[in-house]
């Protein structure tokens, strides 16, 4: 079972994740494709299909668990990998997931069914980057809720599906210009971009007629400007660190990637670095860019927000970019570290347990090292890790203007000297959206 690879394929952009599948297929001899069609949900079943180069090989239905198509997908997706692994003729077993569904809480059944996750690829195409992002419609909208309980947007579910992966495969079309290709390395910048569509597959495969495209919805048809304006409280997935030039894996010493795409493939994926750089604590946010009209401001400061003059402001803040995110610092919860989280014109905020200045020293041991570093490399002699952190990235973003209205949501003078005590009086603004 240890030989088998998995690489899972992900996004929201359907064209450009048959692409990627069809590519991976294509370029590594021996792999499948496995994929459950969460579109058959009402009915109450899942369907699963498995296929190879030249078509579908083999076929079932699962029903679903507890009224939610994803958890049936969870429920079976280890035993089907388990059952190719102990057949030992797959080579990489390519996990395709079905539109809605994110990549992190795949990532980590897999790897706990003790299975090896050797790559999360998500699959973009760049020209669609802005009207994902600006869709602020919910996936029950648009019929892609994975369960009745699933209170996800388009944008805020695209958004996280593509900061997750460490490999964005990236369609070639047309459509695309610089912006969109500047945007999507800003919004993502650690990421390892492979280029995929350029292959004339067919062609290649000529003598394979039976090879069958893989099934998936189309999406929907993106609205730019989605639910401007509006907060609400964090969704929650209701189902809930790479190096692409390391030698692969391989089941065979004679075998040897014909292409980018497939030596990112079987490079190896750590599960638990990929978890810390999607954390508030310690994320990896973007970086201060400025190039083809996209620009992303980082906004760092040591002063906790008034909280009822950032409520105020919470609609022009998150309209203000395409895609903001990071960490912040309330006065009157001094000890609580928020996680700020907006796309689709629509803000998610949560509480990410406490700062780790508020914890006495011998907690610090149960804390993870990767947040301790983080904290240590932010640490204030004042005021410990607690900051202000926010990043924001679009075209066309008014830099000068945000920043002074965030500015103006800091305590004053007046206020911060009033000291915590004072602070903690403050009437609070964000119960309702932390849901406390």
């Amino acid at each position: 079972m240890s030989d088998l690879s998995v690489a899972i394929v992900a996004g929201l952009h359907a064209d450009a994740r048959r692409a990627t599948v069809a590519q991976l297929l294509h370029d590594v001899p021996g792999s499948v494709v496995l994929h459950h069609d969460l579109a058959t949900a009402t009915a109450g079943t899942v369907v699963r299909t498995i296929r190879d180069a030249t078509g579908i090989v083999d076929a079932g239905e699962t029903p679903l668990v507890n009224d939610c198509a994803c958890c049936a997908l969870r429920e079976d997706l280890v035993p089907e990998l388990r059952r190719l692994a102990a057949a030992g003729q797959v080579r990489l077993a390519i996990v395709e997931l079905w539109d809605s569904v994110e990549p992190k809480a795949m990532a980590e059944v897999i790897t706990s069914g003790g299975l090896t996750v050797t790559a999360v690829i998500t699959a973009v195409d760049p020209s669609l980057l802005l009207p994902y992002l600006g869709n602020g419609d919910d996936l029950a909208e648009t019929g892609l809720a994975a369960a009745a309980t699933d209170q996800r947007t388009i944008a805020d579910t695209f958004a996280r599906q593509l900061e997750y992966a460490p490999i964005l495969a990236v369609l070639d079309t047309p459509e695309a210009d610089d912006e969109d290709r500047e945007l999507l390395g800003q919004l993502h910048p650690t990421a390892h971009q492979v280029p995929v569509g350029g292959v004339d597959l067919t062609r290649s495969r000529s003598t394979q007629a039976g090879d069958t495209p893989a099934q998936a919805p189309t999406p929907p048809t993106p609205n730019p400007l989605g639910a401007r304006g509006t907060a609400r409280p964090a969704p929650t997935d209701p189902h809930s660190a790479h190096n692409p030039n390391h030698p692969p894996p391989s089941r065979s010493p004679q075998y040897t990637p014909r292409s980018v795409l497939a030596r990112a493939a079987l490079a190896g994926f750590d599960v638990e670095a990929a978890a810390a750089a999607q954390h508030p604590a310690c994320a990896l946010l973007p970086v201060e860019a400025d190039a083809h009209g996209v620009t992303t401001l980082v906004w760092h400061r040591r002063r906790p927000f008034h909280p009822e003059r950032l409520y105020a402001a919470l609609e022009d803040i998150t309209c203000a970019a395409a895609r903001s995110r990071g960490r912040f610092w309330l006065a009157d919860k001094p000890d609580s570290l928020l996680h700020w989280d907006a796309a689709g014109g629509a803000l998610c905020v949560e509480s990410a347990g406490p700062w780790l200045a508020s914890l006495p020293d011998a907690a610090w041991e149960l804390v993870p090292p990767v947040r301790r570093a983080a904290a240590a490399l932010d640490w204030h002699p004042e005021h410990g890790d607690c900051c202000q952190h926010l990043v924001f990235t679009s075209p066309g973003l008014d830099r000068d203007g945000l920043e002074l209205l965030l500015e103006s949501c800091l305590l004053t003078d007046t206020e911060y000297a009033a000291g915590r005590s004072a602070w903690k009086r403050i009437p609070s603004a964000f119960d309702t959206l932390l849901e406390i």
